[in-house]
């Protein structure tokens, strides 16, 4: 009975409070699908691609969002598709339950993913400047500036996944 009680405190409270519950789980989905990516850009960075860090790419774009080697745009490269393309599953099919195009939707997301990843590596690289300037280092100053870096993609993402990526057909 206890435990009837708490499903339905919580269904009233996610029926309540349902945009607070699809952040909580857009964040949860994210999180997850970060820590997919960081595992198989270890194992790829330490394994496949090993060899390869140490040919040396010097395209400026590229290195200004931290690529610098061949492996590394590989692990990269792979990494970064397999923790979005699970963040986009999750997001369409357990956070929003969109129902709208999938193929636009998936041109929509590619393009957000495109923006921001090059405004990481901008954000990133104004931070590091702005540390450097401000001679702010150490651990804990590293940990402050990768949430940060961390929380403002999530000003556009959100939104862009809630309102224009993972809609819902408009009901009659």
């Amino acid at each position: 009975m206890a435990e009837q009680n708490k499903k339905n405190a919580f269904k009233k409270w996610t029926e309540k409070h349902a945009e607070i519950w699809k952040f909580i789980k857009f964040s949860i989905a994210g999180g997850g699908s970060s820590v997919v990516e960081l595992i198989v850009h270890m194992v790829l960075l330490n394994t496949v691609f090993a060899a390869m860090t140490a040919q040396e790419i010097t395209n400026p774009t590229l290195n200004m969002i931290g690529i610098n080697s061949k492996g590394y745009l590989f692990t990269y490269l792979i990494s970064t598709t397999v923790g979005y393309a699970i963040a986009f599953i999750l997001n369409r099919k357990v956070t929003f339950k969109a129902d709208a195009n999938p193929a636009l939707s998936m041109v929509l997301y590619f393009i957000m993913v495109v923006f921001t990843i090059f405004a990481n590596g901008w954000i990133g690289s104004a931070m590091q400047t702005f540390a450097a300037d401000h001679n702010l280092s150490g651990n804990i100053w590293d940990l402050i500036f990768k949430v940060i870096g961390m929380i403002i993609p999530t000003l556009w993402t959100y939104p862009c996944n809630r309102f224009i990526i993972h809609r819902k057909k408009k009901q009659a």
